[in-house]
């Protein structure tokens, strides 16, 4: 965590400052035009015909594919009419602009929210007894409860267009609107305090900002070399091949999706190890060349890792089902390593947030903010505003003071080290699945230690803490990064991410009520995240006490990850990372963790036979891996929702 990371290699030149600012009247018009269609378009991917899942890694080749169009239409006005093009800033903020409105859209934020609205009254039944444990509890103002309104929205087939739906609808939606933008607020205010620390002082190096900035930029030689041209070909043959064999099931596939190799081990203690898919997803290969090496390893090492302990759980008779409350504790170990992260780049920061807390006070001895998106002191004000507004939201449903400033310290925590390991490594994935406050805190106090009203109110906000693999945070530092890069000024990134937050909710919200009282979100394309709802049931009706083995766990972890990073301090060539351990033993690793191996063994073999420089003359290639798979599945699932037809899903 103390050493910096190697800074990503490009094609090009990166465009120094002195270029016009992305902050422009036409790039904020152009990002809200296209974040509706945007959202649109994830939506009928993710939920309504559910073939793709862009918002589920780092790099959402929606957006990519958006840029790559716009930079197309750009080289056009540069022919025709130079002084009316776009300039890398401008195209970089409206792409920074649809990954915020895809982020909020996307598959662990409104996507999970939806079903709070309506799906504990329309699923009430004599058997869970909802009606009389849970609905009353829930709060008007923040659900539709009518069951005329909310019959249309599950069998579908009525317009939603209607006053009566409209309204009852129109409240709770401008409600959680208003949560969403105090929620992005205080990240982004957070993201500003960090900004001069993070990208400036210790220059990480935001790896996965290296397309977008190469595909926008108007002196890139991406697209005249033949390496990159190789690599987009290889790929994007395999991808369109593979999408003729799910049309045509006589030609024979070219396997990437995941292949389970547990399905032969059923012996325990082996059937412990769990669902352990290999995939060979060519983007994420690609990703994999722009991270570093020790963390690459350390990625797919601790995979093992952790699958290594749930056989020697099982072998001594410690392991159960559900990893989460069960020996070895597995989420709670990596939330322990996050922590330690945390605390350690807090500690390598103390000067830095000395001098941040004396230019909030106005001491002179403070830092300069000429340069940032706001000044420390309005930053400082948005923080605390915006957490005032979210703790008052939740005490008005009820929740405690204590225990609503509990669950959003406990967010924002995560929120930073998520940030900070995908501006320093790029990883793709970091969901940390159920590891969130809700987890953390029934599981130290236990549930039977909260009242009622906590209990609902922490389910209520589960919605955001389910997973993190959509989070928002991260794409506004590199929203600030990519405008560092190329633009004299990252002012104005702020009030775009605000406006692409409230344009995204919106259209979010629109986008699910239009599609769901035509089709049906009882539709089998309808499919929700209703885990909120099975957890409150057990909360309410089984109480539990703590679980006091998560705490060693939480603890075992944090101790862990200290070890692994006073090693690194110490031995230069350690190459076990603490982070890797930590992002190694959420679900989605996977997915993930094949391809990274691959990166691996490829980028260590190209650098330690040809060096530095054939690392960097290779990276073309890797891109054009990066680009084949989001431009063939782009296309094919804008095809596919045009003309109404089965599409090939790419990835899981």
């Amino acid at each position: 965590m103390s050493k910096r990371p190697a800074q990503v290699a490009s094609t090009s030149q990166l465009p120094q400052s002195g270029q016009r600012s992305g902050f422009t009247g036409r790039a904020l018009i152009v990002g809200v035009m296209l974040i509706p269609l945007n959202v649109y378009w994830i939506v009928q991917m993710e939920r309504a015909r559910q073939t793709a899942w862009p918002t589920a890694y780092g790099l959402f080749f929606n957006a990519v594919f958006v840029l790559l169009l716009l930079q197309i239409l750009n080289w056009g006005l540069r022919r025709l009419r130079p002084a009316i093009a776009f300039s890398q800033a401008e195209l970089l903020l409206i792409y920074s602009m649809v990954c915020i409105g895809s982020a909020v859209a996307g598959i662990d934020f409104v996507q999970s929210l939806m079903p709070l609205f309506t799906y504990p009254f329309w699923m009430a039944s004599p058997e869970n007894k909802w009606d009389e444990i849970l609905n009353p509890h829930m709060p008007k103002w923040l659900t539709v409860q009518d069951p005329a309104v909310t019959r249309g929205f599950y069998e579908g087939g009525v317009s939603f267009y209607q006053p009566d739906i409209v309204s009852a609808w129109l409240g709770p939606v401008l409600m959680w609107c208003g949560f969403i933008m105090a929620l992005m607020l205080v990240m982004v205010c957070i993201n500003v305090l960090l900004r001069r620390r993070w990208l400036t002082e210790e220059h990480l190096a935001c790896p996965l900002i290296s397309l977008p900035v190469e595909i926008s930029s108007p002196r890139s030689t991406l697209f005249t070399q033949k390496l990159f041209w190789l690599g987009f070909g290889l790929v994007a043959a395999l991808e369109i091949w593979n999408s003729f064999a799910f049309l045509y099931p006589n030609l024979p596939e070219i396997r990437l999706a995941p292949t389970d190799l547990a399905e032969s081990l059923r012996a325990r203690p082996w059937s412990a190890i769990g669902w352990m898919p290999i995939t060979f997803y060519p983007f994420l290969i690609g990703i994999g060349y722009l991270m570093p090496t020790d963390f690459l390893f350390s990625c797919w090492f601790f995979y093992f890792f952790w699958k290594a302990q749930f056989i020697v759980s099982d072998a001594f008779g410690l392991f159960g089902a559900d990893q989460t409350s069960s020996f070895p504790f597995a989420p709670f170990q990596a939330v322990g390593a996050y922590l330690l992260f945390a605390i350690y780049s807090a500690w390598l920061a103390r000067r830095y947030l000395a001098q941040l807390y004396q230019a909030i006070v106005a001491v002179p001895a403070g830092l300069g903010d000429e340069q940032e998106a706001l000044s420390y002191r309005l930053a400082a004000l948005g923080i605390i505003g915006g957490l005032a507004g979210l703790i008052w939201f939740s005490m008005a449903m009820g929740m405690r003071f204590w225990v609503s400033g509990a669950v959003f310290l406990i967010y924002y925590i995560l929120a930073v080290a998520i940030t900070r390991m995908r501006a320093q490594f790029g990883t793709p994935v970091h969901d940390l699945h159920h590891t969130g406050p809700e987890v953390i805190l029934t599981s130290l106090f236990g549930s039977q230690s909260f009242p009622k009203k906590d209990l609902i109110g922490i389910g209520i906000l589960y919605w955001f803490n389910r997973a993190y693999r959509t989070h928002p945070m991260p794409h506004q530092m590199e929203a600030m990064s990519m405008q560092e890069r190329v633009s004299p000024t990252s002012k104005g990134v702020v009030l775009a991410t605000m406006l692409a937050t409230l344009v995204g909710a919106i259209a979010s919200f629109w986008c699910f009520l239009h599609i769901y009282y035509d089709v049906g979100a009882a539709a089998e394309g309808g499919r929700f995240n209703v885990d909120t709802f099975a957890k409150l049931q057990s909360w309410l009706t089984v109480p539990q006490g703590p679980r006091w083995a998560t705490m060693p766990a939480i603890g075992a972890g944090l101790v862990f990850a200290f070890f692994l990073q006073t090693m690194r301090m110490r031995y230069v060539s350690w190459a076990f990372h603490p982070l890797g351990y930590a992002v190694s033993g959420s679900w989605q690793m996977n997915l993930v963790w094949m391809p990274l191996f691959i990166a691996w063994v490829l980028k260590a073999a190209i650098i330690r036979f040809g060096g530095h420089k054939m690392y960097r003359r290779l990276m073309p290639t890797f891109l054009g891996f990066i680009l084949a798979d989001f431009v063939v599945i782009s296309i094919l699932n804008i095809v596919s929702i045009a003309l109404q037809i089965p599409c090939y899903r790419f990835v899981d």
